[in-house]
């Protein structure tokens, strides 16, 4: 029985609609109404989960998110990450968190990764790990590629949160599952998800309603966009070359 999950989400809803946030959520038919997947997404924010999990609610699931272990242990996260039935990642026992995962998947549960594992600081995505596609793999069930875009105004690394600011559209985009030979390498599969996340990522930045309000905003665009994010390269977001 879900005790925790449901009210979180009904406070998040309710900000959300305090902050008249504008929120899109596109492919959502994507996730199975039923039955383990792993929803692998971009990573631009803090809040990230948040939305990501919000991307699943059409389709009436609640996302089990791999998460750093010290988000666990905080006094105020980590009862409620826990409540949730989220999964801590410690970083140096990393096969128990795998483990971990690959049972909620047998068990029918979506499970949310975030491969580039740290924020993009330029807001495009980073090279993946392989986590998400082996997770998928081992445990024979649809990799679901997300891309979200918008939450970073909001609260990001390197720049000063404002969980107050309204209006603020944010974009959540999920593909298609990515098909999977059975040969498949994981990093196979690995470069084929950062390829059909870009997409996403590249088609919510084009289609995303406003623009830089004055040169103190420019931060927030990538900078192959006009914006001045850092390029790739020089804040060690780049893959490496044919990734």
């Amino acid at each position: 029985m879900e005790i925790v999950y449901p009210p979180v989400v009904g406070v998040a809803k309710t900000l959300f609609r305090v902050l008249d946030m504008k929120i899109q959520i596109t492919g959502a038919e994507h996730i199975p109404a039923r039955g383990g997947a792993v929803l692998a997404s971009n990573h631009v924010s803090y809040l990230d989960f948040i939305f990501c999990g919000l991307g699943a609610q059409p389709a009436k699931r609640l996302v089990r998110f791999m998460a750093k272990k010290s988000v666990f242990t905080h006094k105020i996260s980590g009862p409620l990450m826990r409540g949730m039935h989220h999964i801590p990642v410690d970083r140096k026992a990393g096969i128990a968190a795998f483990h971990e995962a690959e049972t909620a998947l047998k068990a029918g549960e979506v499970v949310g990764v975030f491969p580039e594992a740290t924020i993009s600081e330029s807001f495009t995505v980073k090279a993946l790990k392989s986590g998400a596609a082996r997770l998928a793999q081992a445990a024979s069930v649809p990799l679901i590629p997300m891309a979200v875009w918008g939450p970073h105004r909001l609260w990001t690394k390197g720049h000063p949160k404002d969980l107050t600011k309204r209006h603020v559209p944010v974009i959540i985009s999920i593909g298609a599952p990515i098909e999977m030979a059975p040969d498949a390498t994981a990093d196979a599969v690995t470069v084929v998800l950062r390829k059909r996340l870009s997409e996403l990522l590249n088609a919510a930045q084009a289609a995303y309603p406003e623009k830089p309000n004055g040169p103190d905003e420019t931060w927030w665009l990538p900078a192959h966009l006009g914006g001045t994010a850092p390029r790739p390269e020089a804040v060690g977001d780049a893959a490496p070359a044919g990734a």
